[in-house]
Formats: structure tokens, sequence, C-alpha cells
């Protein structure tokens, strides 16, 4: 079931999505319930995705799904990356450039072969805390990436709301 391309986002907006989207706490069981969540959701939408979610540098979950690839994999580390560095989703930093009338390769001076300014890597945000990790999704365009993530976190605060 293909779904149609999310609306386009201004920085604004994704920035919104990102002080929204803050968690109380964030546990390995958050992230097994989070990740079962995304790959519940990319069943439904027989979406060819590979998810990952992060606390540091740990990798707390994992699930490559029929049509993705070692790509995926790539991909996910190359957008992840610029999280980790950035404090801010891939989407946003990508969008930030854009709207400068430039692209992240072209100004950031960051090597593209492991940075990827495109969407479809969050910052897992604890209230508090600050950034504490990353959920990625890759295999989709990258807004509909960045927005199966945002959706997902919507649904996991919303079903988590007494303890996140």
């Amino acid at each position: 079931m293909t779904l149609p391309t999310p609306a386009p986002l201004t920085v604004e907006e994704i920035e919104a999505q990102e002080r929204k989207l803050a968690l109380r706490r964030f546990t390995h069981d958050d992230a097994w319930a989070l990740g079962s969540l995304l790959v519940e959701m990319a069943h439904l939408r027989e979406a060819p995705v590979a998810i990952d979610i992060r606390r540091g540098t740990q990798q707390l979950f994992h699930c490559a799904l029929a049509g993705s690839s070692a790509d995926n994999d790539a991909w996910i580390d190359r957008k992840r990356r610029v999280v980790e560095r950035y404090g801010e989703s891939s989407f946003l930093v990508g969008a930030r450039h854009r709207a400068k009338g430039t692209t992240f390769e072209d100004s950031s001076r960051l090597d593209p072969n492991l940075y990827a300014a495109h969407g479809g890597s969050f910052p897992i945000t604890v209230e508090g805390a600050g950034v504490v990790g990353t959920v990625t999704v890759s295999g989709l365009p990258q807004a509909e990436d960045h927005a199966m993530v945002v959706e997902a976190l919507e649904r996991f605060i919303s079903a988590h709301r007494g303890g996140h």
C-alpha cells in the first residue's frame, strides 16, 4: 500500500516537530517498543525500509525489511552521523541548506560518503537531558522516511504519555 508523498515542510515546521517530540525518558524497552511500532507501520505500508535506533553509540534496535538492502544501512549511518553532529534531524539540516539556496554537500565541508542531510534520521530528545540518541528509517524518498519517523514518535508518545 503506497501512501501519498507528504507535503513539503518548512524549516519552521520541522523545528516545531523536533520541539514537540521530546520524551520524558528513553530506555532499552522504549527502543524496542518504538522500533516494533515502526516495523508494524512499515509492514502495513509494504515499505521496503531498514530501521535503526540508538542511544549514544549503542545500537538498541535494527530491522531490515523485505526489499531493503545493505545500501539502506549505509544511508542510515550517513543520516545518523548528521543528527549526531548537529543535534537536529537530518531532514532539518538539509532543509536549512536548501532554504539558503545551497546544498549540504556543497556547503558543509563534510565527506558525503560519511554524512547525508537527507530525511529519515531524527534525534531522540529527552526533556532536561537533550539529544540522547537517534531513530532512523531508510528506504523511501527522504520526505517519506522523515514522515514515518515523525508519525511513529507521535504515536509512541501518545501511547506512553504517562511514562513519557
